[in-house]
């Protein structure tokens, strides 16, 4: 597993799905199909690039007189690592009251998903467990 930091906001984050996107890009690329929609210059997008390059998430490659960036991380790595984070934070550090309500929230959207929760549950501990 490679070594990164994770998107610290949802402009980090964009940039780096328009990169998954793409495969490989230049900031002027990136910046052309992120600038309208989210009302950004172009010195914002070639920031946020840098920053993703120094959190390990990208990198570059020079071709001519520009750079091409390209993913470092697979997107799953990220979403994964992303999950983890979030989860750590909604559980706290006494973490069974949370586990409760979230199956009590899980039950109120769609009371299948506890099925599949506990199928994926059991399959974890299978897979674990080695069994």
């Amino acid at each position: 597993m490679r070594s990164f930091r994770l998107p610290a906001d949802d402009l980090e984050y964009a940039v780096l799905v328009e990169l998954w996107q793409l495969g490989t890009a230049s900031v002027r690329e990136l910046h052309e199909r992120l600038a309208r929609p989210q009302g950004l210059v172009y010195t914002t997008t070639a920031k946020v690039v840098d920053r993703l390059r120094e959190k390990g998430l990208v990198q570059r490659l020079r071709k001519g007189h520009a750079y091409l960036y390209s993913p470092r991380v697979a997107r799953e790595e990220v979403e994964r690592a992303r999950a983890q984070s979030a989860v750590k934070r909604l559980l706290g550090p006494v973490p069974h009251a949370a586990v409760a309500a979230l199956v009590e929230a899980v039950d109120a959207v769609d009371p299948a998903l506890l099925d599949a929760l506990e199928r994926a549950v059991a399959a974890r501990r299978k897979s674990k467990h080695g069994t």
